[in-house]
Order: structure tokens, then C-alpha cells, then sequence
């Protein structure tokens, strides 16, 4: 008798690699001290204390037991629209937010509203791994956009126009990007956005890290303003990092009325409302921890800057992009899988961060490290690792 067979396009997505990575771990033996940790963008701390509590008043609350509206409850849609008005100078009205469970949620329902099998989306190289994955399991294809260390890991707007063609249904950008750091400039988004509205095109704007831009920077663009935005903008925002709440799983999408009321079938159907504790909380922490999350986005960058610092004393060692969470670094066995340099580094040096290759073709020169997760203190203990390089056999195992 014939077996079933699964999805053979769930089938044929390579798992995420992410929890690849978290098998080298047992390979390492304690010798250089407890294990750094700088694969997965994840806050080194707990909530404060003060959002915590409200997390579990909200947590043991009948209410937020109970199912919420599909699009999340009016009060956060409320406070973060007028949150996002604020930064960016303009009105943003509750209806067109989403609040979601995570922004990966935010992410595969925005690609479920804006595409459909045997269409594409343009994907910048190097990419997040689950966006990648998203489009292959849907059967969107993601057209490559080359964004290339001499252009600062940035894709440019000619490149963007040589890729397009009647298939391609939207463009997706991350900024501050994962997994290089990259900030988009202003210009550089408007002019991306203006291709986009010329072609009939959606601009996705996945913006996680918003809140770790340098220190001062405002805001990064003005597409919002834009009478345009409403048809071509969706714009996807995590809380996890800025609050350090991953594990409750909560996003945002801000897009037009009439794309969300689409899309709410997606959401409906993947959990039918986000998780209702974290809402709850959320409605008193985004006006109330405006100064936590500026002195945390500056501990960050200071943690950024200690960590370039360190890098820069290393031999053969180069950071070639950081910003926000993340620092794009080149590392010196040139022409070895950056997989294989990974793994070395965890069973030989305790040191866990992913290789470039997990985010798309031809970034084995690169390592992705993610600096904010280790405490200021463990900046200068990676450096010190790093410097001491990998053992005789190793590298001889690496030069083949």
C-alpha cells in the first residue's frame, strides 16, 4: 500500500538552521571558561521588574485567558500606533495596525497578503534565514537582490530595477539589517520605495531593530508620510528585543486598512489573536520605559563599539558591517565553509555564532556574531578567544 508523502515543498525546506548551530554546542569541552553564546538575537536579561510584574498580574487575569480580536486588542493597537507617530512625524491611525505573535507571524501573513505560488518576492542577499524559508514553503520564489560588502552590504536601486519582472509582487527590506547591521540611509529607501510604487510593487519594511539605531538618530525615513504608503507599505516590527520579552511573542505590522483586513484571515487561521498577557503589558510599557529602552539601545552601541574595538586588535579578524544587534565580520580562512569555521569555533573555543552561508550564497568569508546577547564585561573575553585561534589540528583539518 502506498504512504502518504508530506508537503513536498514543506518537504524540501532544509530545517532552520539555527537549531543546526545549536548542535555544535556539546562538542565543547569548558576548557577556555563557560560557553559564549552570540548565535540568536536574544536580550542578555530578563524584563525589568516593573514589566514583569504586570506580565504575571496580566498572566493569571481571566481576561487575558480568554481569545482576543484576530488583529490584537484595541488598547495596544492604540498605544503603538501613537508610539510610531511620534517617531515618525506623522498620524498613524489604530486601524492600520496589526499586532501579531512575533514578527516572523507579522512576516509569513504579510507574504500570504502580498504573493501566491509561482510569484516572487525580492529577497537582498544576504538574507534572515526564515524569510528565505517562508517564501520556499509558500512557493514564492525569492529573487535574489546581491547586496555586496563594497556597497556596504546595501542593495542599490539599479541592481533592484535589473531583477524585476511581471512576476515579482514585492520587495523586502530589513534595516537594521540581519544579519549584517546595515542601516538603510534615507535616501536609499525612498528611492527603493518610489521603484516600488512605479511598478505596482508592496515595499515589506521589517524594521526589529528600530529601536537599537545610534543613539540620536531619529528617524530613518519618511515613507510613512507618503500618500502612496497606504497601498505600497507594510511595515513589520518586533517587541521581543526592545522589551526583552521574546518568549511572549509579539509583533506589529502597519500597513493599509484594506491589506489588513485581508490578511486578518491569514492570522486568523495560523493562532487567531496574539498572545493576550503581553498585550496587556505592553499598553503601560511603551509610554512608561521610553527611558529603559534608550539606555539599553545605548548600553548596546556601547557594547558595539567595545566590541569593534577588540576586533580591530586581531589579526586577520575584520568587521566589515555592524549595527544595531549584529556585526558582519570577514574571518580570516579565506576559501573555508564558513560552516566549518563555526563549528570549530564552539568545540574549540567556546565561542557560538552562525556562518555567513546560513544567510544565503557566496557568504562563506563571513561570520555573523551577535554582540548585544554577552554582557559588556565577555566583549574583550570573545577578543581574547579569538586571538589564541584554533588548535594545529584543526587548521590542519581546515587547510585540507
Amino acid at each position: 500500500m502506498p504512504k502518504p508523502t508530506p508537503n513536498p515543498r514543506l518537504a524540501a525546506v532544509e530545517p532552520a538552521p539555527i537549531a543546526r548551530a545549536f548542535g555544535w554546542r556539546d562538542s565543547y569541552d569548558g576548557r577556555h571558561g563557560p560557553l559564549i553564546d552570540c548565535s540568536q538575537a536574544v536580550p542578555d536579561h530578563a524584563p525589568p521588574p516593573p514589566l514583569a510584574e504586570r506580565l504575571g498580574a496580566a498572566a493569571a487575569s481571566a481576561d487575558a485567558a480568554r481569545y482576543g480580536p484576530i488583529l490584537g486588542d484595541p488598547a495596544l493597537r492604540e498605544v503603538y500606533a501613537q508610539q510610531v507617530s511620534e517617531f515618525y512625524g506623522v498620524d498613524i491611525g489604530p486601524g492600520r495596525v496589526a499586532i501579531t505573535a512575533g514578527c516572523n507571524q507579522a512576516f509569513f501573513a504579510a507574504m500570504l497578503g502580498v504573493a501566491t505560488a509561482g510569484d516572487a518576492v525580492v529577497l537582498p542577499v544576504p538574507w534572515y534565514f526564515n524569510h528565505q524559508m517562508s517564501l520556499a514553503m509558500t512557493g514564492v520564489e525569492a529573487r535574489l537582490l546581491p547586496a555586496t560588502e563594497a556597497d556596504g552590504f546595501l542593495p542599490t536601486a539599479d541592481g533592484l530595477r535589473a531583477v524585476l519582472d511581471e512576476k515579482c509582487r514585492a520587495v523586502l527590506l530589513v534595516s537594521p539589517n540581519n544579519p549584517t547591521g546595515a542601516i538603510y540611509p534615507p535616501e536609499l529607501l525612498t528611492e527603493i520605495f518610489d521603484i516600488c510604487v512605479e511598478r505596482g510593487l508592496y515595499l515589506i519594511l521589517d524594521e526589529t531593530y528600530r529601536d537599537f539605531l545610534p543613539p540620536g538618530s531619529g528617524a530613518t525615513h519618511d515613507l510613512f508620510s507618503r500618500p502612496e504608503a497606504a497601498d505600497h507599505l507594510v511595515s513589520l516590527y518586533s517587541f521581543s528585543k526592545a522589551y526583552a520579552i521574546p518568549g511572549h511573542r509579539l509583533g506589529a505590522i502597519i500597513a493599509g486598512e484594506p491589506f489588513l483586513a485581508s490578511m486578518q484571515k491569514a492570522i486568523d487561521c495560523i493562532q487567531i489573536c496574539p498572545p493576550r498577557p503581553g498585550q496587556a503589558a505592553l499598553v503601560w510599557a511603551i509610554p512608561a520605559m521610553a527611558d529603559w529602552r534608550r539606555e539599553s539601545a545605548a548600553a548596546i552601541a556601547a557594547r558595539g563599539e567595545a566590541f569593534a574595538a577588540a576586533i580591530a586588535a586581531i589579526d586577520g579578524w575584520e568587521i566589515v558591517q555592524i549595527g544595531a544587534y549584529f556585526a558582519y565580520v570577514r574571518h580570516p580562512y579565506a576559501g573555508v565553509p564558513a560552516e566549518d569555521i563555526a563549528a570549530a569555533l564552539v568545540r574549540e573555543l567556546g565561542i557560538l555564532v552562525l556562518p555567513g552561508s546560513f544567510f544565503g550564497p557566496g557568504q562563506d568569508a563571513y561570520l555573523r556574531i551577535a554582540f548585544a546577547n554577552v554582557a559588556a564585561e565577555r566583549v574583550q573575553e570573545i577578543a581574547r578567544r579569538l586571538a589564541i585561534g584554533l588548535g594545529a589540528e584543526t587548521r590542519e583539518t581546515i587547510d585540507g
